[in-house]
C-alpha cells in the first residue's frame, strides 16, 4: 500500500492550449475499456428499457467522474477491477439521479438532447432512474465493494439534502454565504469526494491517502460549483444560458456577495426583482450589472481561485507521477473552463 511522501515540490503549470484529452491520457487506455465495461453493466433482456438505455449512452458527456476515479486510483497506488467497479457505480447512480431531475424540473432537454422524460414520458423515466440506482447496488454488492457503495450512498444522501435545502432557500430567499457553501458542498462536491475516495479506495491506499483524495475531490467540487455559478453572470458567453439561476431564484455566491455590501435601499431594490416570478432580459441584465459593480464577480472568483489552490497543495502530498500531473491539470482546466 502507498504511503504519504513529504515531497511539496509544486507540479508544472498547464499549458494555456491543454485539452481535456490530455488530461486524460495517462488513463486513456483504461477509459476505453471502461466504456465498454460501463455499457455492459447497463444491458437489459426487456427491449424498451434497452432502447432507452441505447439512447441515454449517446448522451454521456466528458465523462469527468470516471475520469477523476481512474486518476485518483493510478495516482494513489494503481489501478484494479475494483477501480472499474467504482467508475461505474459512481457514473450509474449519478446518471440516475439526473435522469430523475429531469422529471422533477420538467427539463424537455440534456446536453442539447431531448431528455428521457421528453421522449418516453415521465414514467418510463422514474422507472429508468429506479433500473440504474439498483445496477449500481448490485454491482457493488455482488462484489463486495462495501466501502465503495458507503462512499457513494453518502454522496448521493447529501445530494438530496444539499437540493433540498436549496429549495427551502429559493423559497424564503434568506440564504447567506455560509449556508451557500454548505449546499454547493453537499450538492456537488459531495459527488466529486466520492469518486476520488473510491479511486484510492479502489487501489488499496492507506487511510491517510483515501482521506487525502476525498479533501482533494471536495474542493475540487467547490471550485467547480462557483465556475459553473459565475456563468450565471455572463462570465463568459457559452456554458448555462444567461441568468438561468436568477430566474430560478437560485441565490449563488457572486449575487449574495453583492447584497451583503449594498446599501439597505439598493438591496431592496435587487431583492424584489429575484423575487419575481417573470424575469425579463432587462430584470437579468439589471441584476447582473448590480453584481458586477458590488465585486460578486471578483470575490466569487477570489473564492473559487482558493479551493482551486487548496486542491493543488493537497496534490503535493502524493509522489509525481503522470496522473498526478493529469489531476493538477484538471484543476486548472476546471476553473478556466468555457462551459
Amino acid at each position: 500500500m502507498m504511503t504519504l511522501t513529504a515531497d511539496i515540490s509544486p507540479a508544472p503549470s498547464i499549458s494555456q492550449r491543454l485539452t481535456l484529452n490530455d488530461i486524460k491520457s495517462p488513463v486513456s487506455a483504461e477509459l476505453k475499456e471502461f466504456r465498454k465495461y460501463f455499457r455492459d453493466s447497463m444491458k437489459s433482456r426487456v427491449f424498451l428499457l434497452d432502447q432507452v438505455i441505447q439512447y441515454l449512452l449517446r448522451q454521456k458527456g466528458k465523462q469527468m467522474r470516471p475520469l477523476l476515479v481512474m486518476l485518483t486510483a493510478q495516482a494513489s497506488g494503481g489501478i484494479t477491477e475494483s477501480t472499474y467497479r467504482g467508475a461505474a457505480l459512481v457514473e450509474l447512480l449519478h446518471t440516475a439521479t439526473l435522469v430523475h431531475d429531469d422529471v422533477v424540473d420538467e427539463a424537455d432537454r440534456r446536453r442539447g438532447m431531448f431528455s428521457i422524460n421528453a421522449l418516453w414520458k415521465n414514467k418510463v423515466a422514474v422507472l429508468l432512474g429506479d433500473f440504474l440506482l439498483s445496477r449500481g447496488l448490485l454491482l457493488a454488492l455482488d462484489h463486495k465493494d462495501y466501502d465503495l457503495l458507503h462512499i457513494v450512498s453518502d454522496a448521493v444522501k447529501r445530494m438530496s439534502e444539499g437540493e433540498l435545502l436549496q429549495i427551502e432557500k429559493a423559497r424564503k430567499l434568506d440564504i447567506d454565504e455560509e449556508t451557500y457553501f454548505r449546499i454547493i458542498s453537499d450538492k456537488t462536491a459531495s459527488l466529486l469526494s466520492a469518486c476520488t475516495s473510491c479511486g484510492a479506495r479502489s487501489a488499496n491506499a492507506d487511510d491517510a491517502v483515501i482521506e487525502i483524495m476525498r479533501l482533494f475531490g471536495q474542493a475540487l467540487g467547490m471550485a467547480f460549483q462557483i465556475r459553473d455559478d459565475l456563468f450565471d453572470f455572463g462570465v463568459t458567453d457559452v456554458g448555462k444560458p444567461l441568468g438561468i439561476d436568477l430566474k430560478e431564484k437560485k441565490m449563488t455566491l457572486p449575487l449574495i456577495h453583492a447584497l451583503g455590501v449594498a446599501d439597505p435601499k439598493e438591496r431592496k431594490r435587487i431583492m424584489a426583482i429575484v423575487r419575481k416570478n417573470g424575469k425579463s432580459k432587462e430584470d437579468i441584465r439589471l441584476v447582473s450589472r448590480f453584481v458586477e459593480d458590488r465585486g460578486g464577480i471578483d470575490y466569487a472568483t477570489q473564492k473559487m481561485t482558493e479551493f482551486a489552490d487548496s486542491a493543488r497543495q493537497i496534490l503535493t502530498s502524493l509522489p509525481e507521477s503522470a496522473s498526478r500531473q493529469s489531476l493538477w491539470d484538471l484543476v486548472t482546466f476546471t476553473i478556466s473552463r468555457r462551459k
